[in-house]
């Protein structure tokens, strides 16, 4: 897969505080104030960090208030008075948590990494009043028992079906002991990932390569060492050069720099992050989240915790992850043993006698790719500028679903680089608020990532308007040049936005089941699918533009860039399925693990039979994804969600990449439909078929 997946993180709130409605009160906090702003979105001009407290103190009170209310109830339970009532609790606690989930990932600070660890530990005892609350899981179960004689349409049976299985899910049919016991768990494991993704971040943020002699970098461009200097002179190390862990910085290096010293020792701080024997050290923690899964899981009568992540899952079991795994990895590895043997033979063909290492790969490949396809990235990246590539998603939506973007002055944002923009239809109709945030800082998590600041719903069966945000750490501008990103970046761009558009195209009644509120193996669907667009010839002659002269990207690049298509598809799909196999090993445990973190991953990918010249994309130690990000168990899921992606696209590929009649459909079975069906029902009803694999093995060239 392409880098842009390395740290792709994605934000799914839990149903609990999905629910949004307006507080008349007016006070001081304006988190806890009706927004007076344009669309009202959130008020970030005014927001401070002290806010939070009070306000999620005043939110978690109204919240509890309104279920008891609810469990209470005298008359007998209907869908009207106990699941819609469910669904429209928790209003004011959903707006607060949705401003400060983002905000703690886009533009964190110490009062909000405080407020974060405090709040876990409170915010799952809350959830778990509501799970573990007799009287209203009665009232739940009651309407379940009596689905069939309600008269409810698709929707409302799902968010019935969903209300119920979650309960369930979350241990509502315990006995009391066991539900302590789970309330336990569930308080250490908030606790735990919170404190793993803080680690991450800190991790991260605190290597700094500083070279202070030019010598020294040797292979990178003017581009590359200029951003250094910036980044230098901006952390006190002024005539000097700066290489961050950020993954704009790190990952150039690594594939340009002639020093291979150098490269070692970004590449040592990069694969240790959280394992550094100190205060951020993650090694025992992961152990630890990783038996509490499993601990939980047996409560609720799983054997493993996959077993009880996928049970809802579009992949539906373990077998078929296993199995979908292990038949990629065999053409894969075979696929990456070739190429580091071309690795190896340049190396020595350059009158150098040493085994490549990790730190080499992608230096030697791109030597290899400039010597096969004389295609470098330097020479790429002067025609994929940030506001060029934006511009070719907005037009791609534009062309295929009608949309149109309107940059808004003057509209409240977290941070000065932040750009917000109206989405309308094609006859002005606001569809929703979009909001960009592109740019690297130490106060934002690594990767890139959609989220809401409001979820799409209906009320009074008027459409409420969405706003919808992507993050992503890309290539900064460098002095009067403008952001240039690699190619990998520009696909990343138009995968971030092909999950904007799933949020901001939603058109059901219900929060809990608008936009991305689908299972993990069907949310990568829309997303990746947009990259086949970022990638298509003609589609690069729309918007891969020089920045100076404006000139489209020659046929020779594109020419170049078709030939070099599965170029190191052996190294990139063997990278990722190894932390794919490495998060399902840690949830497939059917004992507690009682060796290190490090004793279990070596055991893990020699199982496996990864070579040493590549370790997994993500480590047990920063893999944030399934230790701190909700995809515990579901790592595969890109590569499920590319077997839709790569058959969907054939579809668009057999009549037109523009054909409004698959737009539409893409659109009203996809886009539209959120979680109010089952994902291979929704997927059937816009293919007509299953989606064939053979799409998915041609792209990666492992057919």
């Amino acid at each position: 897969m392409n880098n842009k997946r390395i740290f792709y993180i994605l934000t799914i709130s839990t149903a609990f505080i999905v629910s949004c409605d307006d507080t008349r009160q007016v006070t001081d906090n304006p988190l806890l104030n009706v927004y007076d702003t344009p669309n009202g979105v959130p008020p970030f001009d005014q927001i401070k960090s002290e806010h939070f407290k009070p306000a999620y103190e005043e939110a978690l009170g109204q919240h509890r208030a309104e279920v008891d209310s609810i469990a209470a109830i005298t008359d007998a339970p209907t869908f009207e008075n106990t699941i819609l009532a469910l669904e429209d609790a928790g209003q004011l606690l959903a707006r607060v948590s949705y401003v400060f989930s983002n905000l703690s990932s886009s533009t964190t600070n110490d009062t909000l990494k405080a407020l974060d660890t405090e709040l876990a530990p409170k915010l799952a005892a809350h959830r778990d009043n509501i799970s573990l609350n007799d009287e209203l899981f009665g009232r739940v179960k009651a309407v379940w028992d009596q689905r069939d004689s309600l008269g409810l349409d698709g929707e409302q049976l799902m968010l019935l079906e969903r209300s119920y299985k979650n309960f369930v899910r979350n241990g509502a049919s315990l006995g009391d002991a066991d539900k302590a016991v789970l309330r336990e768990i569930n308080t250490q494991l908030a606790e735990l990932t919170t404190q793993f993704g803080q680690h991450v971040l800190a991790e991260t943020n605190a290597f700094e390569l500083v070279v202070d002699n030019e010598e020294a970098l040797a292979g990178l461009s003017d581009g590359m060492k200029a951003a250094a200097a910036e980044t230098a002179n901006a952390k006190g190390h002024d005539g000097k050069w700066v290489f961050t862990l950020s993954n704009s910085s790190v990952m150039p290096f690594l594939q340009f720099a002639d020093n291979r010293e150098l490269r070692l020792q970004i590449w040592e701080a990069y694969k240790n992050r959280g394992a550094n024997g100190n205060d951020n050290d993650n090694s025992d923690i992961l152990v630890e989240i990783a038996n509490l899964r499993l601990k939980k899981a047996n409560l609720l009568g799983y054997p493993t915790h996959a077993h009880y992540v996928l049970e809802e899952a579009m992949a539906e079991n373990p077998t078929n992850i296993k199995k979908l795994l292990d038949g990629l990895w065999k053409p894969a590895i075979a696929k990456a043993k070739a190429e580091a043997y071309d690795i190896q033979k340049e190396i020595e063909s350059a009158g150098q006698n040493f085994q490549a290492q990790p730190y080499d790969w992608r230096y030697y490949s791109e030597k290899i790719r400039q010597q096969r396809f004389s295609l470098s990235e330097e020479e790429l990246k002067p025609y994929f500028s940030l506001a060029g590539v934006r511009q070719g998603a907005f037009d791609v939506a534009n062309k295929l679903y009608g949309l149109r973007f309107k940059p808004l002055e003057g509209m409240p944002t977290y941070h000065p680089e932040v750009e917000v923009y109206e989405v309308s239809e094609a006859d002005g109709t606001l569809v929703g608020i979009f909001y960009v945030d592109y740019f690297p800082r130490e106060s934002k998590r690594p990767g890139a990532w959609m989220s809401s600041f409001r979820r799409q719903y209906k009320e009074n069966g008027q459409r409420m308007a969405p706003v919808i945000v992507n993050v992503c750490n890309f290539t900064p501008p460098v002095g009067s040049l403008p952001a240039l990103l690699t190619f990998d970046e520009a696909n990343t761009l138009f995968h971030e936005f092909g999950h904007a558009l799933h949020g901001l195209l939603s058109d059901v009644s219900y929060r809990s089941l608008s936009g991305t509120s689908v299972s993990r193996d069907f949310v990568e669907l829309p997303s990746q699918v947009m990259e086949n667009w970022a990638e298509d010839p003609a589609v690069l002659k729309t918007y891969a533009k020089h920045y100076e002269s404006g000139e489209a990207i020659p046929d020779s690049l594109i020419a170049k860039l078709e030939s070099a298509g599965t170029f190191g598809q052996g190294f990139a799909t063997v990278e990722y399925l190894a932390s794919a196999i490495l998060d399902f090993d840690y949830h497939t445990i059917t004992s507690p693990i009682t060796v290190s973190a490090q004793a279990f991953e070596k055991a893990s990918m020699q199982k496996a039979g990864l070579i040493d010249e590549i370790i997994p994309r993500h480590r047990s130690t920063y893999f944030n994804h399934i230790f701190s990000g909700g995809y515990s168990a579901g790592y595969y899921s890109y590569i499920w969600a590319e077997v839709l992606d790569a058959d969907a696209f054939a579809a668009f590929k057999e009549t037109d990449l523009y054909d409004k009649t698959t737009a539409n459909a893409f659109r009203q079975n996809i886009l539209e439909k959120g979680g109010t069906e089952k994902p291979a029902e929704l997927y059937r009803k816009f293919r007509g078929v299953d989606p064939d694999p053979v799409h998915l093995m041609k792209k990666r060239g492992l057919d």
